[in-house]
């Protein structure tokens, strides 16, 4: 059986692979933890065997330029089959708060989702966008950070023909405060637009005003 690896730089690099949500370079793993490449190489090819060696559920691949983990291929069947099944599980109230600010706020990037909610929603996240509820929009033309919306799973699952009729925030969503203060600040910018502009358009009047959040 395969040695345990020394976790003075192994344990900080699993810990950044198993947020990631996109293979990372060993350049960019080496300087977030501040040490040279060749070791956080090492480290990886180290954990890579680790894995290997000990039978886990999942493996380290180095996949273009960067490496990221992976559930191992002959558990494939037993993964689809529980994330088909899952789609009959009911949401948590993270995640049914997550949809509520993507379905208001669309589209809308993961970083400010999460800085809206105050706590990291990468996996809630996933989980939306694996139960066909959420969809990527496309990039931002400001940041380049991924935006998200909701899919048409989304009004089919809440009974809507369009997004026109989602209800008023404060009922469902607990801390609703943030999330109302942020659509009264675009608002405001639309009103602003409309003054000093003319009317706005439809589609003006749906986009967030300012800069997105990365």
């Amino acid at each position: 059986m395969s040695e345990r690896p020394d976790t003075v730089i192994t344990a900080p690099v699993e810990a950044l692979l198993l947020m990631a949500t996109e293979p990372l370079g060993a350049a960019e793993l080496a300087q977030a933890l501040d040490v040279p490449a060749p070791e956080v190489w090492a480290a990886l090819e180290e954990l890579a065997r680790f894995y290997d060696d000990t039978g886990r559920g999942f493996e380290l691949r180095q996949v273009g330029h960067g490496w990221r983990l992976y559930t191992r291929t002959e558990h494939a069947d037993l993964i689809a089959r529980w994330v088909t099944e899952g789609q009959q599980a009911k949401l948590s109230q993270a995640a049914l708060e997550t949809l509520a600010v993507v379905a208001y706020l669309q589209p809308i990037s993961r970083s400010r989702v999460s800085g809206i909610r105050g706590v990291n929603v990468d996996g809630v996240m996933r989980t939306l966008v694996t139960r066909g509820l959420l969809e990527e929009a496309g990039p931002s033309q400001e940041t380049g950070a991924m935006l998200f919306r909701t899919s048409p799973v989304f009004l089919e699952k809440m009974g809507f023909s369009s997004l026109d009729e989602l209800p008023p925030i404060a009922p469902y969503l607990p801390e609703a405060s943030l999330l109302e203060a942020e659509l009264a600040g675009q608002a405001e910018a639309i009103l602003q637009v409309d003054d000093e502009a003319g009317t706005p358009t439809h589609d003006d009047a749906a986009r967030p005003q300012g800069k997105e959040d990365a």
